[in-house]
């Protein structure tokens, strides 16, 4: 498993470690993408809405990659096109993951329903396990559909919403 040089480190930190892999704009909503969505093709998180570019796309990817969180792996179809899929590694973001999730959405305005996070903030261990048999089972179906601003409404997540 490939592991970020300590030469490149800033420091021995867990917390700067970790930033030092997934700081980046992008890396947690990729991985995001693979979780919570189901998406594996180039093509499903260039149309993820996000507005990554191609070839930071190709970048992150490869960086994730190199991390030993994702793992690409080419279709038994043609065997030109690949599939990307979350390690060991990744799928152990899926606390992490949730955790941002229910924080962004307490204290920022968000496209979130308010319903979908309160059922995701009173049963996090069933949101984990789902999240992770899906990744055991390879079901890209996805957990959450993507939250969109053309769905705003006075029922989705208010800025400064209290925490439990």
């Amino acid at each position: 498993m490939a592991r970020v040089s300590k030469a490149k480190r800033r420091s021995g930190c867990p917390v700067s470690v970790s930033l030092d892999l997934l700081g980046d704009r992008w890396s947690l909503l990729l991985v995001r993408d693979m979780m919570v969505r189901g998406y594996r093709t180039f093509r499903e998180f260039l149309r993820s809405g996000e507005g990554i570019a191609t070839n930071i796309l190709t970048d992150r990817l490869q960086k994730l990659e190199a991390g030993g969180i994702v793992v690409r792996e080419t279709t038994k179809v043609d065997g030109r096109s690949s599939y990307y899929r979350l390690t060991p590694k990744g799928i152990a973001l899926a606390p992490v993951l949730l955790e941002i999730l229910i924080w962004g959405a307490h204290h920022e305005e968000t496209d979130a329903p308010c319903a979908v996070i309160e059922g995701m903030e009173q049963n996090r261990a069933a949101v984990i396990a789902e999240a992770y048999r899906r990744w055991e089972q390879r079901d890209p179906t996805p957990l959450l559909p993507p939250f969109s601003s053309s769905s705003k409404s006075k029922n989705n997540s208010p800025k400064g919403k209290p925490t439990r």
